[in-house]
Order: structure tokens, then C-alpha cells, then sequence
């Protein structure tokens, strides 16, 4: 009886052990990211900063030198090279396009080094959203991948869908093939 009463006890002392090991290691690898939000939301905020001052240089240089830029036709997928090529013109003319974010949410990986944001964007679009992974290269952060998007309201649906039909449907059989 007494052996028995020993193993229970060491069971529990066991089980407890095991579970607060579990609980402390969940948390041991996670890097406190706070001050990394900040620096993140200054690199988005400065990204758009540089788009509404036509400042070509300064836009580009917040990119991995492997970013892919996504854009809102289906045919803008670029990369960082072929989007500078296409956004040229437009900085040329003094004026990019504005973006301001409205409401923005920062998520991290367990290293704290790869790090995923959406948010929602004023444009000259109306409300658009902006998603992307950043990663953290020689202690800067650089967005590694952008994609924008329209947003467009669940009661407009269908006329949307009405207004791009021809030219998506197009697009669509050559991507089936």
C-alpha cells in the first residue's frame, strides 16, 4: 500500500514537472517584439511616406532585394527589378499614389525575425488592404512581400463581378490551359 501511495505521489510530482516545463518553454522562445512593432510600423509608414513624395530611392530601399510586390490586377506580380521598371514613370511625374493606413495588425514568428502584417489603407482607391511578410536583414527590417487589394463591399458584389467578367474570364481560360 505504501509503495503504491509513493508512485501515485511521484506520478503527480512527474505530471506537474512536465506541464510546467510545457508551459514555460511555450513562451522561453518568443522574442519581445514591441519595440519591433514600432520599427516595423515606421518601415510601412515611411514605405507609403516615400510612394506620396515620388521619392523613387527611398521607396525601393525598404524591399528585400527578393521582394515580390503584388498589385490589384490580376496581371501585377512583380519582382522588386520588374516592379521598379513599372513604377518608374509614375515617380518621374512627381507624384506616386498616396496610401495612409487606418488600422494596421503586426504578427511575429517564434525567432521574432520574420514578422506578417494586414491593414487597412485610405487611397485614392477608397479603402483598400495592404498584406506582406517583413523580414529582419542586418538588424533592418525590409518588406520581402506586398500585395494590395481592393476591398469592395459585400452589396456591390454582383456589379462588380459584372464589370470585370470580360477581362478576367479571358485571363482566367488562359490560366486553365
Amino acid at each position: 500500500m505504501t509503495i503504491k501511495i509513493c508512485f501515485r505521489t511521484l506520478q503527480k510530482i512527474i505530471l506537474t514537472f512536465i506541464i510546467a516545463a510545457i508551459f514555460i518553454s511555450c513562451g522561453h522562445d518568443r522574442k519581445d517584439t514591441s519595440s519591433d512593432k514600432i520599427e516595423i510600423t515606421g518601415v510601412l509608414d515611411s514605405f507609403n511616406t516615400a510612394a506620396a513624395k515620388a521619392d523613387y530611392d527611398n521607396y525601393f530601399k525598404f524591399l528585400t532585394d527578393d521582394a515580390i510586390f503584388i498589385g490589384t490586377d490580376a496581371g501585377e506580380y512583380w519582382n522588386k527589378k520588374d516592379f521598379m521598371i513599372w513604377a518608374k514613370p509614375y515617380f518621374e511625374k512627381g507624384k506616386a499614389w498616396v496610401f495612409t493606413s487606418l488600422k494596421r495588425n503586426i504578427y511575429f514568428d517564434q525567432t521574432g525575425r520574420t514578422a506578417w502584417f494586414d491593414e487597412l489603407l485610405n487611397t485614392q482607391m477608397k479603402i483598400c488592404r495592404g498584406s506582406g511578410v517583413l523580414t529582419k536583414e542586418n538588424n533592418q527590417w525590409k518588406i520581402r512581400q506586398y500585395v494590395l487589394s481592393m476591398t469592395m463591399p459585400n452589396t456591390q458584389m454582383k456589379e462588380a463581378i459584372r464589370l470585370k467578367a470580360n477581362t478576367e474570364d479571358s485571363i482566367i481560360s488562359k490560366l486553365n490551359k
